[in-house]
């Protein structure tokens, strides 16, 4: 596409924009509402997102979308790739393949979300976590933010692409992926062996706006702490106790995280952050509660433990690093750790994974947004991990996350920011056509 072409494209893009701000901003809003009103939550080893997904087939077929729901059991070769996750079961949470195919000349792009939540949880939210509660420009709801917007973002933009009378010339792919929260990455493993694949993908992870060619990675241990329960009346021999294990442990967390901080090798695309692999305690767990539990000191405690890593870090070097930190903290105190605590990684490690920044992807989709910001967007790793890593490590296809802001992301009362979302969808139009070329 000559740049004559591209600039007439361009304005009818905005013309239409212009003209149907109002209604396109509208029907973002309620493809947001509708999707958050279907709860769609991960929860290991099943799911719920069967729903969500006919919902999104149907709304991809009323655009002339070619669009296939397909179950994860029928992938070939799926359970034998090596990051594949074992001990899943999918009846009935099915992926979703939609094509806009092309006339032809052009280069195919992918715009791929996961539509499974985490779970509601436990935690009291103000507001019903499956209402859509509209508040100024904020919709909240369970999974809002994560990332039933960046999904709805990807709806409205082949709308708007096609309202403007767009051709294009490369094919657009669109997925909704099962199964990526708790370390999940079957359901995209599963899309890129069946061959639900492009020339470039984009994930429209919540990225706050940002291009974030860089994904950290992850990883969760499980600590279980025990001591013998002797009751609360002693004969005065010291003991040990599992409490006494935990509040010792505790103080120490901070060790790890420094030496963490201290030998990886920070990513060019992290340089800027403040604590580019935190270490955090995420759960702690120590005997039952209320007044139908006895008054003693509990026998066990449980405490779990998340750390991220940058790109290029491998899991066995943290690993080592890890349990290095663990044996130097129970052999400095003996007397309290007559058992070593017990160790295991409920979910597979998330390795870390970028791209250049000044690849073509990046710089295309930054003069997308510029164009209608008039500012260019942060470009830089999203602090987190997530799927992104098998278009990288294991399938060679550039990406990149983009996505509206939002906040409280896994956590009671999440939201997403409309305008953003809207933002995004302009972005992803006008990038469509710049990656694969319109008919004149």
């Amino acid at each position: 596409m000559n740049d004559d072409v591209e600039a007439a494209v361009q304005a009818r893009l905005d013309t239409c924009l212009s003209a149907l701000a109002g209604d396109l901003r509208g029907r973002l809003a309620r493809t947001i509402a509708d999707l958050v009103r279907i709860p769609s939550e991960n929860t290991p080893p099943t799911g719920a997102e069967l729903e969500g997904q006919i919902y999104v087939q149907k709304r991809l077929e009323e655009l002339g979308l070619k669009t296939e729901i397909y179950s994860l059991d029928e992938v070939i070769g799926l359970d034998r790739h090596p990051v594949f996750r074992s001990g899943r079961n999918y009846a009935n949470r099915p992926n979703l393949a939609a094509v806009w195919p092309g006339k032809g000349g052009g280069r195919s792009l992918l715009l791929s979300g996961h539509i499974d939540t985490v779970p509601r949880g436990s935690e009291a939210w103000e507001r019903d976590p499956f209402s859509a509660v509209l508040e100024g420009n904020r919709i909240y709801g369970l999974g809002s933010n994560d990332m039933k917007g960046g999904i709805a973002a990807m709806i409205i933009a082949v709308e708007m692409l096609q309202r403007a009378g767009v051709r294009l010339l490369g094919d657009l792919l669109l997925e909704t992926i099962v199964d990526e929260e708790f370390g999940g990455v079957n359901g995209t493993l599963a899309a890129r062996l069946r061959g639900h694949n492009a020339d470039a993908a984009i994930l429209c992870e919540p990225s706050q706006t940002m291009i974030c060619p860089a994904q950290m990675g992850g990883r969760t241990a499980h600590m279980t702490l025990r001591c013998p329960s002797r009751g609360i009346l002693s004969d005065g021999t010291p003991a040990a106790r599992a409490t006494d294990q935990l509040r010792h442990m505790l103080g120490k967390i901070e060790d790890f995280a420094r030496q963490r901080r201290k030998r990886a090798p920070v990513h060019p695309l992290y340089a800027a952050s403040r604590d580019p692999v935190p270490v955090w305690v995420t759960k702690i767990a120590c005997g039952g509660w209320g007044p139908g539990e006895p008054i003693a000191v509990p026998s066990s405690c449980r405490i779990e433990i998340y750390w991220q890593c940058m790109p290029g870090e491998e899991m066995n070097q943290i690993d080592g690093e890890f349990f290095d930190w663990l044996e130097g903290l129970c052999a400095e105190h003996p007397e309290l750790f007559p058992e070593r605590p017990e160790v295991c990684f409920p979910i597979d490690w998330l390795p870390g994974s970028a791209i250049d920044e000044r690849h073509e992807l990046v710089e295309g989709l930054a003069e997308s947004f510029a164009h209608f910001t008039g500012s260019r967007p942060r470009i830089q790793g999203i602090g987190g991990p997530c799927d992104m890593f098998v278009f990288h490590k294991h399938f060679d296809t550039p990406a990149v996350l983009f996505g509206p802001k939002g906040g409280n992301t896994h956590a009671p009362d999440e939201w997403v920011d409309l305008d953003s979302a809207f933002l995004t969808a302009k972005t992803l139009a006008g990038f469509i056509c710049r990656w694969c070329k319109v008919a004149p």
